[in-house]
């Protein structure tokens, strides 16, 4: 299908107008976007045009029901020069079960990797070069049809753009706290928390804010049937190693399955170190930050890469982790992510995808 792709590029670029030291996290778009379309049972033609505000009838069953999906990923400049992507198959693997629950329907396959390629050939020009940066990738599927009935649409849109990034949170800041939340709930049962839809992240904003409000980094969500068992961090699948052994919430449909999540699995067990996905009760938690057994604790993500949580807050009492501070273990996994993305360290898995920048560009748009 990208054999038919079409290029049109942008007048004049906007990168001279960023300053690389002050990038923050999505402040700043590069200038290109990828756009397919869905019409008529069938994906169609391919195309990369400057990057715009895109017209959407008021009626747009994705502004009403929110039938809609997206993800993040990331390019890097490796040390090397050479430009990667960390694990674009994975994230495609994602998107394909967050359509199938959203009733979009699934782009054939290799388009969404290709499709993302694409976008960073045309923009890595736009890959920042300081360590822990990146060019983020954001694809986004959303429904088009004009209509008001509760209904699948008929008609869709693949988006994808990128931002140059820093860090999510600043590690200079040290480790993270959060709040535990047993009021609010993100995801139930038999609903889309494993699925990668914005309603998922509208549901969070506000138990977020609060926590931020009560000066918290962010809300930490518990089950949403018992509001007992640790799940997720706002923007991160979270763990704990409990003395040695590391354990993360299991995946029970309610939980985002994370590409740096099971990443940081193989690597833990590539180094010989038990992990258990299991249920993982706050009780659990709280008891062994008391009695010194949880060493300490760290997020995982893709916009958040390792870092580390020093305090969680729960039913008015704080719990620290590590005396408050980052430890050894996820330190080490930051750096070993990175070196891989970088090019730095053995790429053991084959989880990254080299960008060739000198082929050849598709046919430009009349």
């Amino acid at each position: 299908m990208l054999d038919e792709l079409r290029i049109q590029r942008a007048a004049a670029s906007r990168l001279a107008e960023v300053d690389p030291s002050r990038l923050g996290f999505g402040d700043h778009f590069s200038d290109h976007m990828f756009s397919l379309r869905f019409r008529d049972g069938a994906w169609g033609q391919p195309e990369i045009v400057p990057l715009a505000p895109v017209p959407v009838h008021p009626g747009c069953l994705a502004l009403h029901y929110g039938q809609s999906v997206f993800e993040g990923l990331k390019a890097f400049r490796g040390t090397d020069g050479r430009v990667r992507i960390f694990r674009p198959d994975r994230n495609a693997a994602r998107l394909h079960d967050s359509c199938r629950r959203l009733c979009i329907p699934p782009l054939p396959d290799g388009v969404f990797e290709a499709a993302v390629e694409e976008i960073v050939r045309v923009e890595h020009e736009w890959i920042p070069r300081g360590r822990g940066e990146a060019l983020y990738v954001r694809p986004l599927i959303f429904a088009e049809d004009a209509h008001l009935q509760v209904r699948p649409s008929t008609k869709f849109r693949l988006l994808v753009f990128t931002s140059p990034v820093t860090n999510y949170y600043d590690r200079e800041a040290g480790a993270v706290s959060l709040k535990a939340q047993n009021r609010y709930t993100r995801a139930a049962p038999g609903g889309v928390g494993f699925a990668k839809t914005g309603g998922n992240y509208a549901a969070a904003l506000f138990p977020a804010t609060e926590s931020i409000a009560e000066g918290f980094d962010q809300a930490l969500w518990l089950d949403g049937t018992e509001h007992r068992y640790v799940e997720e961090v706002g923007q991160m699948n979270i763990f704990f190693d409990f003395g040695g052994r590391v354990a993360t919430p299991e995946l029970r449909g309610t939980i985002l399955p994370g590409i740096t999540r099971e990443s940081v699995i193989t690597l833990l067990r590539d180094r010989g170190i038990e992990v258990e996905e299991r249920r993982i009760g706050i009780d659990e938690v709280v008891r062994r930050s008391r009695d010194g057994t949880l060493r300490e604790a760290f997020g995982a993500g893709t916009a958040a890469v390792i870092t580390p949580i020093g305090r969680i807050g729960f039913e008015g009492a704080m719990h620290e982790i590590n005396a408050g501070a980052s430890g050894p273990l996820g330190a080490e996994l930051y750096d070993a992510l990175i070196g891989i993305q970088l090019g730095e360290r053995e790429d053991r898995h084959g989880w990254n995808r080299i960008v060739d920048l000198e082929s050849a560009p598709a046919q430009a748009a009349d």
